[in-house]
């Protein structure tokens, strides 16, 4: 059994909880909003209320976590957060996974957000994990394809977890 920490628990994060626990993995989901808790507990989720974009309201969430999932590839806001979320604010976070528990990292480099930050966003999850030295995959399953998408997550999730096993 695994921890996994999705950061943007959303609809495809909390499809992505329910196939993670009936697999037998303990899942924390993200959420900016309270009001979201009831959603993804039903889905299986640990809940933790932090900011993406203030990366040291989740870095607590990083406790005990295996598998660190960034789904921000179908965020929305001003040009200047989206940039932020797959540009500082991941550099960010990546350089905190350094001295935690997680052993891999699955980014979601397909969605709705510029391809270009997506490019830049892979780029930099590459870089900081070959660094570091903890696996990473690239989550670039078209997010409008819900099934398909699904698919693929766990098929990365599966490939990192694959290098946890002794």
């Amino acid at each position: 059994m695994a921890r996994v920490l999705i950061v943007g628990c959303g609809c495809r994060g909390q499809a992505l909880t329910r196939a993670l626990r009936a697999r037998g993995h303990a899942v924390r989901g993200t959420t900016r909003d309270e009001r979201r808790r009831a959603a993804i507990e039903a889905a299986g989720a640990e809940v933790w209320i932090g900011d993406p974009d203030r990366i040291a309201s989740i870095s607590y969430a990083l406790d005990g976590v295996t598998i660190l999932c960034w789904l921000m590839g179908s965020a929305s806001g001003p040009a200047e957060k989206l940039e932020a979320l797959h540009g500082s604010r991941l550099s960010m976070l990546l350089e905190r996974t350094i001295d935690t528990t997680v052993r891999g990292v699955l980014y979601e480099a397909a969605g709705s957000v510029e391809p270009s930050l997506l490019a830049g966003g892979a780029e930099q999850v590459r870089s900081a994990c070959s660094y570091s030295e903890i696996p990473h995959a690239l989550l670039e399953a078209d997010p409008a394809d819900h099934e398909r998408w699904l698919v693929a997550a766990l098929e990365r999730v599966d490939e990192l977890l694959s290098f946890t096993r002794v």
